[in-house]
């Protein structure tokens, strides 16, 4: 495990994972620390999610003249090793952004609520990885390679501040593949089943997922501090507060989500979310229909020149994405590539997406945002 437990004062820019880490890098700044680069700061650098801002930065190489590392009052002092230097983590307050051009959020939505738009009025540009300002009319919500328009105008340099929202994660995921599909055939309808992984739910999510692995192995009763249920070697319905339509704030982030960054309120999505016992990365199945035409040696050829994806679909050898194909990976991967076949007319297609939750469907996705600030 790397350093991400609370029971540790010094943590490591490396992202928790069993697995070795090999990275498909590819549209790399390559310049780290610059004298007259941007200042920055980490809210939440402590978390799964922050630490892999740390990671996303040194592999992408960010120029940044300074950085601060933020947390909450009970991670304050404690040390963080970035680019070969030792970090002290400061507590967040009022006056953290003072000075500071970029701000990388990811301590949750009450926080950004809080701190967001004062870190805004001092004239710093936030990246938000909650959901606090998603559907906010004001704020973009941005996928990079999906709607950079979004966000047209807000630079840094300029002396005004900005908010720029991160989808979520199961959005960004989707909408890698689904988006090159719809802008050439376009999407009238579209159905997904997640199945999400341990660390949409953070490091200590992640830490009880190995936690009760080795406790249910040796007999005894799982611990079950974060989940109500046993997660390991179970599924269950995703955690998010259930509505009064019946379906959970995950599943509707997909619907309104994907309508904000498509500008398009007419188009149907309907999902449901599973929490599955893996680590990290997530899987879903999707359901596509189109109004115009769109067979799958088409849509394959689509997807094979589509930023930031890649196809795993051999049929012959049945190898098709999977989570830990993509773990700690900045691409998404598509396969199961085939025509619905309840639909005519070739309207209808079927995919299979898995993408890194902590990476692409959080920290690269916001840090590439920060670079498309300079």
């Amino acid at each position: 495990m790397a350093a991400l437990a609370s029971s540790r004062t010094t943590f490591f820019f490396s992202p928790v994972s069993p697995q070795p880490k090999p990275r498909r890098i590819s549209r790399l700044v390559r310049m780290a620390y610059q004298e007259n680069g941007p200042s920055l700061a980490v809210v939440g650098v402590t978390g799964a999610v922050g630490q892999e801002f740390l990671s996303v930065l040194s592999d992408r190489g960010f120029p940044y003249s300074s950085i601060k590392m933020l947390a909450s009052k009970r991670s304050a002092g404690k040390s963080v090793h970035f680019h070969g230097q030792e970090h002290i983590v400061e507590e967040l307050t009022a006056d953290s952004f003072d000075g500071v051009d970029i701000a990388l959020f990811s301590a949750g939505g009450s926080i950004s609520k809080k701190f967001g738009p004062l870190a805004v009025e001092k004239g710093t540009i936030v990246v938000d990885n909650s959901s606090a300002f998603r559907m906010d009319e004001n704020v973009p919500l941005v996928i990079p390679e999906v709607n950079p328009d979004a966000m047209k105008g807000i630079k840094v340099g300029t002396g005004k501040g900005a908010l720029i929202a991160n989808p979520n994660c199961s959005t960004i995921i989707c909408l890698m593949a689904v988006t090159p599909l719809h802008r050439h055939a376009k999407v009238l309808r579209m159905v997904v089943s997640t199945y999400q992984a341990a660390s949409g739910a953070g490091a200590a999510a992640m830490e009880e997922l190995v936690q009760q692995t080795r406790e249910v192995l040796e007999g005894k009763p799982p611990t079950c501090n974060i989940f109500r249920d046993q997660y390991a070697f179970n599924l269950f319905s995703h955690n998010a507060s259930v509505l009064s339509n019946g379906y959970n704030e995950e599943e509707m982030k997909l619907v309104k989500e994907t309508r904000k960054i498509w500008s398009d309120a007419s188009v149907k999505v309907t999902a449901t979310c599973i929490r599955v016992p893996v680590m990290r990365a997530h899987a879903e199945s999707v359901n596509l229909q189109f109004e115009n035409p769109l067979d799958e040696d088409a849509a394959r050829e689509i997807l094979k020149n589509a930023p930031g994806v890649v196809i795993i679909d051999d049929r012959a050898a049945n190898q098709f994405p999977t989570p830990l194909k993509v773990s700690n990976k900045d691409d998404v991967a598509v396969g199961r590539i085939r025509q619905d076949i309840s639909l005519d007319g070739n309207k209808g297609l079927d995919i299979f997406i898995c993408g890194d939750q902590i990476r692409k469907g959080a920290a690269l996705n916001a840090v590439q945002i920060a670079e498309m600030l300079l």
